[in-house]
């Protein structure tokens, strides 16, 4: 860049001179200025940082991830809606049926999910968390995601009342974290560190020692009504100081008995009050903007007793596109300045690409490009090799080559029936249906009966490894839910919130209908067989430099084989990945201009199962039924 406040040449000596040659600088950077922005290509911002090339996330939703302390169990007040259940209100058992339900649950109402789900708690906790960290460096995942982990009334915490304590009953202390939490203000500076909050710093450590990223769920569009802006809010009315910091309709009038207080809540629902935005809607209002920017930055550069601790890896954002793209650009910057490392990562169930590139994040949940795609053709099997390959190709391409690498690629989360059931139920909501994956109504017995709740058969845990299988291979970071690797299975919330099913926990069969109908038990036990099958998969992806960061190039085959293949290469290291998702064998002929190949990994049966050959550039193989395989060149 051309300075500002260029000197006049030194033979220059008259004041009216010396500015004309000031004024003749500044107008020759301003033209050439306006040259290189006019007609230089656009600079697109990499926030993509190097290492989310490499890792293999999973999600973790700590209130049904593991209890490992039984003296911090929630209580009945503690709940979002303390006058619904009775006294006889308690802890819900980690191992009983899912479907059955409590004396306290059947006096709400006849239906399983009107009648008590909601207010089940389950006690999961950090150290939970903390207990079974060996267990997930086992599997060979690499970071961590978690779902809202600071204080809220919900089970799923997304109703946050702080954003900058960790939630007392997460913690080994609930009583004294909130006696201290009530002695401060909204001002950092009288800020505590509760014992959940130290806790959650000391999982830090333990993940970041063991090699794992973490990253945490951000939820800066809306709160609780217990966050101290809006207590304050309701109570004072109009005369708050917080008056400005959501979207208010109406003030209460005194004078009359009824309450004309109303204020907007995300989607309607007025247990989450929504932050509000400038007047002219191009960003966050200023009060709830700071103080979300503070919070960033407790998690992100802790101090405890005077030491700096490690802090958070990154973000999930969630709901992002309901945010004014300032605000998005503001706080990725923030967040950068201080871990330039930082992985920040957007929820949007359409196309993300416009959003990542205004709003300046490094990636998002990729929905939209991977598990949409993925389910039109592994699962429901609507749409031939050829077209499947043409989605990932066109919308992967809509990102720059270092954000693809790093989107999320996720089948399966806390918002979507679990991918088990997705199989078991192919074909109920269209592949590329926006809310196909989400709440629709489809995806439930909560509102359709022909839904099915049983456990997948061994032919669906095929097209499971298959999917896996692509996940581990495909370009980008995958993602796995938590328990989908143990086998569990359920249509969407609040089904796929159950507590995860652990090897060392007996668990009673699912036995009960939510629609009062019969049924077959099932066994719900921990999978041993299929976690191998995830254990192997992932470590694959995490052994190979070509699987993580190497070129995707699709080889051509036939629609009406329903085999999919693709060569990921770099360096020295090309990986031939084959999908069959026939019912019966295909033998193949693929154009290969490799010498010799190894076979390294099938799904299913035994290496002799899949003969194969190179003669003439051609590679001649025959591929099980519902079996995926990776040959490695032997060059």
């Amino acid at each position: 860049m051309i300075p500002l406040h260029l000197p006049a040449p030194r033979c220059v000596k008259n004041r009216v001179q010396r500015r004309f040659w000031q004024s003749f600088y500044l107008l020759c950077g301003y033209l050439i200025f306006l040259d290189s922005s006019s007609f230089a290509e656009p600079k697109i911002s990499n926030n993509a940082p190097e290492w989310a090339r490499d890792v293999v996330w999973y999600q973790i939703f700590p209130e049904r991830f593991r209890d490992g302390d039984p003296n911090n169990q929630p209580t009945r007040e503690s709940l979002e809606f303390v006058i619904r259940p009775g006294k006889d209100w308690k802890i819900t058992p980690w191992t009983g049926d899912w479907y059955a339900r409590d004396e306290w649950e059947k006096q709400l109402g006849k239906d399983f999910y009107q009648g008590g789900v909601f207010e089940r708690r389950f006690g999961g906790d950090l150290q939970g968390v903390i207990d079974k960290l060996e267990y997930i460096k086992s599997l060979g995942v690499t970071a961590l995601y978690f779902n809202p982990v600071f204080a809220s009334r919900s089970l799923h915490k997304y109703d946050g009342n702080s954003f900058h304590h960790i939630d007392p009953f997460f913690g080994p202390d609930p009583k004294g974290d909130f006696a201290l939490m009530d002695t401060e203000t909204s001002d950092p500076a009288t800020w505590k560190w509760t014992a959940a909050d130290r806790l959650f710093l000391g999982l830090l450590v333990k993940a970041h020692a063991q090699g794992l990223k973490v990253i945490i769920d951000g939820v800066w569009n809306h709160t609780g009504r217990d966050f101290f802006a809006f207590k304050d809010l309701r109570m004072k009315q109009e005369k708050s100081t917080y008056k400005n910091w959501y979207v208010v309709d109406s003030f209460d009038d005194p004078k009359t008995k009824r309450v004309e207080f109303s204020y907007k809540g995300w989607w309607g629902h007025n247990t989450l009050p929504v932050f509000a935005a400038t007047p002219d809607g191009s960003d966050m209002a200023a009060g709830p903007k700071d103080y979300v920017f503070e919070a960033t930055k407790r998690w992100m550069r802790p101090i405890l007793d005077g030491k700096p601790t490690d802090g958070i890896d990154g973000w999930r954002l969630d709901v992002a596109d309901e945010r004014p793209a300032k605000f998005w650009n503001d706080w990725n910057a923030h967040v950068r300045s201080l871990n330039p490392e930082a992985y920040t990562v957007a929820e949007i169930w359409k196309d993300p690409a416009e959003l990542i590139r205004e709003g300046g994040f490094s990636a998002s949940m990729n929905y939209f490009a991977f598990a949409m795609p993925v389910k039109g053709f592994l699962i429901d099997k609507v749409i031939p090799p050829s077209k499947f390959g043409e989605l990932l190709n066109e919308r992967r391409a809509a990102f720059p080559p270092e954000v693809a690498a790093v989107m999320q690629n996720l089948v399966d989360s806390h918002d979507t029936e679990r991918v088990a059931s997705t199989i078991v139920n192919s074909g109920r909501v269209s592949y590329d249906d926006l809310s196909g994956f989400a709440f629709n109504a489809n995806n439930s017995p909560r509102f359709e009966k022909s839904y099915l709740i049983r456990k997948p058969n061994a032919r669906e845990r095929s097209i499971q490894k298959l999917v896996a299988l692509f996940q581990m291979t495909y370009v980008g970071a995958p993602m796995v839910y938590y328990g989908t690797e143990a086998g569990m299975w359920s249509a969407h919330d609040p089904d796929d919130r159950m507590p995860m099913a652990w090897e060392d926990l007996k668990f009673d069969p699912q036995a009960t209908d939510p629609r009062g109908e019969t049924r077959e038990p099932d066994d719900v036990n921990f999978d041993k067989e299929l976690f191998a099958f995830y254990k192997s998969v992932v470590h694959l992806r995490t052994g190979s430099a070509a699987l993580r960061r190497g070129s995707f190039t699709v080889l051509p085959t036939e629609d009406a084989s329903d085999v999919f293949a693709f060569v990921r290469k770099m360096d020295q290291e090309s990986k031939l990945v084959i999908f069959n998702r026939n019912e019966n064998a295909q033998t193949l002929s693929l154009p290969l201009d490799w010498k010799s190949v190894v076979l390294t990994f099938q799904t299913e049966g035994k290496a002799e199962d899949v003969p194969c050959k190179i003669e003439s550039g051609k590679l001649a193989i025959t591929v099980p039924p519902l079996t995926g395989v990776i040959l490695t060149s032997a060059e």
